[in-house]
Order: C-alpha cells, then structure tokens, then sequence
C-alpha cells in the first residue's frame, strides 16, 4: 500500500494559490507513489467552484477530495502563507509563494519552523525568508530564524492550455476585444490591492497614470486593457475600480488622453490564453512592487508576445533580461498604507520603479515592435524548455528525493491461506480396546 499525501489548500478557488494548489496535486497524483488526498480550503473571499466550472480538465481532483483527516497522515502538506503552517503528519512540508518584500514577519518564521520542509516559489523569496532574523531575547546572540530546509519549486505552465493559437472558442471574449478601435493594446493582469497611490503591490494605479501620462495629445494612441479586481467578481468591486479608474483620469492634464479598458470577472485558463493571443493585444506590463513567482507573466510569455516589467523579485528567475524589458529602479520601505499585519511588513522593502524606464519602454515597445516580438520568442523558448508543468513535476520529485523522510510503507495484511480442515465422521459403534 502507498504511505497517504494530505494536501491542505485552497484548490477550488479562483486565485493565484488555487492554481498553485491544482498543479502541486496533480503532480503528485502523476508521480504515482503515494494515496494523495486533498481537504479543499477557502482562499479569502475570492471565488470558489473553479473544479466544477472547469471540470473536463479538472474534474479528476474531486475523486481525491476529503471533508477531512480521519487518521495521522504519513505526509501532511499545507498550501498556504506560513504564519498558517501546522505540523499535522508524520512528515510536515508547507509550500508557500513567499514574501514580495525583503523580509517576513516573525510568526512566519515560527510557521516555517514547526514543518520539516518548506516549498517556496522563487530565488527572491528563498532569500527573503533567509534573510528573516530577529532577536529572541535581551541577549543579541539569541537570534530567531529559519532552520528548516527550503527549496525552490517554481510554478510550472501548462503548456496544452497555454500557446500560441490561430482558433478562440469564446467568441463574446473575442469579439469584446476585437471591437475596441484601437489595432495595439498593453495589457495589466493582478489584483488592485490595498495601498494609496503608488503604493499598491501590483502597481495598478501607477500604471494607469503612467500610461495616461506617455500617450496623452498624442497620434495613433494605443489602448490599456486593464484585467482586475479588488476582490472578487461582483457588480460592486466592478464599479469600484471604474471609479478608481475616473479617479485617476481625472488628474491628467490633456486634452486627448488613451483609452483604458476594464476586464472584469472570473476567467477559465483557456480564456486568459485566448484573451493573450488576441491579436489586438501586444505587449503584458506589470510594474509590480514585489512578486513571489508572478504566473501571468509565466504564461504570457509562452504566447510569444513582449512583456515590460519590473527588474525585481520572483519573476526575474524565468524572465530573461536579453529577451523582455526589465526596468530598473530601487529597493525601498514599503509605505504604511500598503502594510498588512503580518504579511507586509512595515521593516520590510519592496521595489520602486524609475519613471524613466516606463516612459521609455512604453514607446520602445510601440515603435520597434518588430525587433521585441524577436526577442519574445526567444523568452517563449525559453519558459518552454525551462518551466513548464512537466519540469516542475520532475523538480518534485528530485526535492521529494532529496529530502523526504522515508516511512515505514504500509503493507497489506496478507494471511495464509488454510485448507479446509476434515473432521471425522461420525460413528456410533462401540468399539473395545484391549
């Protein structure tokens, strides 16, 4: 019999995590040596039933489902942030998309200790939990830090959902975007979370202006499709950010200024990967603060279009500096109006873009197209060949390998088998022994 795998996760949801959640499963189900059982969590308040809604590629993971532990598992793993982990099996693995900033907050330190393995995204965020140190007492030398082993699992793509494709099957999606006047858009994909101005993670507010800002009184403007939300997919987050958006045109000086779109709602993979290969859309941006991987950009690239982005954190480990545009800038506290309690941190840092690296990549894009579609391609090559759904499968196993303790297997009890015992017949004479 298999030693049993319980995965803890928020895998029928419709965020970053759940994605996450449905590839580890799914690579552990394909490696073929364990009983792999999953207990579905929630994921905030974003939306749950992606399983069902996407069932002809997903359907299989609700026969590995379970309402919860009957028995202590030999491998207990939690997919979560680690101020969450708890040491539940015999062997305890927490696998976390990290910290964007440069360091976390204490208790996740603590989380971290109380498993035997952590899993995390990236190099940036490996580093970032390596650097995570406090003083535990009045003695100086009495420091708190991360003693497990952590390893690297980066998020593989799907390289049967995600490609280039000629044919789109939601055609309302395809003809959506089609209608728009403009023939070259930018697209923004990630959650317009919390922080004033300019200081809000994925940098959504900053974009816009930006973008206002490049193109405004100018010719044959291009567009900016923007796909958000601050939660989740209902009319009234919908309305908040067609708000924010007014917001921020409204502080433009112009008498022109470019067209911003908003996408909102929940998207099935197939979607987002037909919403990149449509031929309007030309380029991905994210001027991201801090990431613990950045998976849009991962799948973006693998439709063989140029991508503008941050020169900082998670991302950077599968987006080459020769073949995407990589801004620079500087590493600086993250603002008190971004602060999380116990996730971003206020000792913490995180990247501040330079304006003059927007503006010029903006029009660089634009102008010599041809040149950065060349460059894309290679990036497509390279995400291909080095970050697929496959590799990270192999990566599992080589840290499994690697690290995992191994248990006493469990053996089927098997007894021997028994003829049939013959008992004598009956026999009522009497017989006399002399």
């Amino acid at each position: 019999m298999k030693n049993t795998f319980v995965v803890s996760c928020p895998i029928d949801t419709y965020s970053g995590y759940g994605a996450r959640s449905r590839d580890f499963v799914k690579s552990i189900i394909e490696l073929d040596k364990y009983d792999v059982k999953v207990i579905s969590q929630r994921w905030g308040h974003t939306t749950k039933g992606f399983i069902e809604r996407n069932k002809n590629e997903w359907g299989f993971l609700n026969d590995h489902i379970i309402p919860g532990l009957q028995e202590k598992p030999d491998y207990w793993c939690m997919v979560t942030v680690p101020n969450e982990f708890s040491a539940v099996g015999k062997y305890n693995i927490g696998l976390t998309a990290g910290i964007e900033t440069t360091n976390c907050d204490m208790e996740w330190v603590d989380g971290c200790n109380r498993m035997d393995l952590i899993l995390t995204s990236s190099e940036h965020s490996k580093q970032s939990f390596l650097n995570s140190k406090y003083q535990h007492s009045n003695n100086k030398d009495d420091i708190k830090q991360i003693t497990k082993p952590i390893e690297v699992l980066f998020e593989g793509a799907n390289l049967d959902v995600y490609n280039v494709i000629n044919k789109f099957q939601n055609k309302e999606l395809y003809n959506q975007i089609d209608s728009i006047s403009e023939d070259f858009a930018y697209l923004v994909v990630g959650h317009w979370m919390q922080g004033d101005f300019g200081h809000d993670r994925k940098n959504i507010a900053f974009t816009i202006k930006s973008f206002y800002e490049t193109f405004k009184d100018k010719p044959n403007q291009p567009a900016l499709i923007l796909k958000t939300s601050k939660v989740n997919a209902s009319v009234g987050d919908r309305e908040g950010i067609l708000r924010r958006i007014e917001d921020i045109k409204k502080s433009i000086i112009g008498k022109n200024l470019p067209s911003v779109y908003l996408l909102h709602g929940e998207f099935s993979d197939i979607e987002m990967n037909e919403l990149y290969n449509h031929p309007k859309v030309k380029s991905m941006i994210s001027f991201t603060k801090g990431e613990g991987f950045g998976r849009p950009l991962l799948e973006f690239s693998l439709v063989d279009k140029p991508i503008i982005a941050s020169g900082w954190s998670g991302h950077v480990d599968f987006l080459d500096k020769d073949s995407t545009a990589l801004c620079g800038g500087k590493v600086n506290p993250i603002d008190k109006s971004a602060v999380v309690e116990k996730m971003l941190i206020a000792n913490s840092g995180w990247f501040d873009i330079d304006h003059n690296y927007v503006n010029h990549f903006y029009n660089e894009i634009i102008n010599n197209y041809d040149n950065w579609l060349a460059k894309a391609k290679n990036q497509g090559k390279i995400s291909r060949k080095e970050f697929s759904f496959d590799k990270m499968t192999k990566r599992i196993s080589e840290i499994f390998d690697k690290n995992l303790t191994d248990l006493p297997k469990k053996m089927e009890l098997k007894l021997p088998g028994m003829d049939k015992i013959k008992m004598p017949k009956k026999n009522n004479k009497l017989k006399i022994v002399k």
